[in-house]
């Protein structure tokens, strides 16, 4: 018991130390709440900004076009002037003047050569084989014994670019038959269409009278190929 007791006193000698220590060195926290209130004391202006223009002075607060004291509009140079650059008025050259001296009579007397030139006339050798389908079928009657039938014929460009044509009929078509213009240019895609007009002369041969037409675009290398039926009656 007596052992006990002491124990007893130990513990409770070292728990006071510690509360008195404590005590002497830390320091209690404490939590303050500060209120701070914005607008009042004339801190913030709710009336935005007060100035204002002399309105009797300024007129506007825009900047206005500048015009020197002595300007004259009557003498400013006119829209046109300037137009074509600085090239136009060089060596005396007018509106559309050389800028390079010597050169001012440029192209008046000039000597063209060359360019893409139009075939006239159809290369020996030139073969008009007909395609085993035709590009299209045609028919017209004529008089055996009468003046010459016509047919005019209305092809759609189909190729890039400018073509030169070969036009005629194959070895085995009638005789009575052919075509004008047989040489010629025919417009890219898109463009004008060409016109060839089909003659038939029976001379008094009677019946069915039929030819392939044959169209060689040689820079195309390709061909379009026509039948024709003609009725001489």
């Amino acid at each position: 018991m007596a052992r006990f007791t002491a124990t007893a006193l130990t513990l409770l000698s070292a728990i006071a130390a510690v509360d008195a220590f404590q005590a002497a060195f830390i320091t209690p926290s404490t939590s303050r709440t500060s209120t701070r209130r914005y607008g009042e004391d004339g801190e913030v202006i709710f009336g935005g900004n007060t100035w204002k223009p002399k309105s009797e002075t300024m007129g506007s607060t825009d900047t206005p076009d500048y015009f020197p004291d002595d300007y004259d509009p009557n003498e400013a140079p006119d829209f046109s002037e300037g137009m074509m650059g600085s090239q136009s008025t060089m060596s005396g050259g007018g509106t559309m003047g050389a800028a390079l001296p010597g050169m001012e009579n440029m192209g008046s007397d000039a000597d063209i050569r060359g360019g893409i030139e139009e075939c006239t006339e159809i290369p020996a050798g030139t073969e008009f084989i007909p395609m085993s389908v035709s590009d299209g079928d045609f028919e017209f009657n004529v008089a055996a014994s009468g003046k010459i039938g016509e047919y005019e014929l209305a092809i759609k460009p189909m190729c890039m670019t400018f073509e030169d044509y070969y036009a005629g009929f194959s070895k085995e078509s009638h005789p009575s038959l052919t075509v004008s213009p047989r040489v010629g240019r025919m417009d890219r895609r898109g463009g004008e269409i060409t016109y060839m007009t089909i003659s038939c002369d029976p001379r008094g041969s009677s019946g069915k009278l039929e030819g392939d037409l044959v169209v060689v675009l040689p820079e195309d290398n390709s061909r379009l190929s026509y039948h024709f039926s003609v009725n001489s009656i």
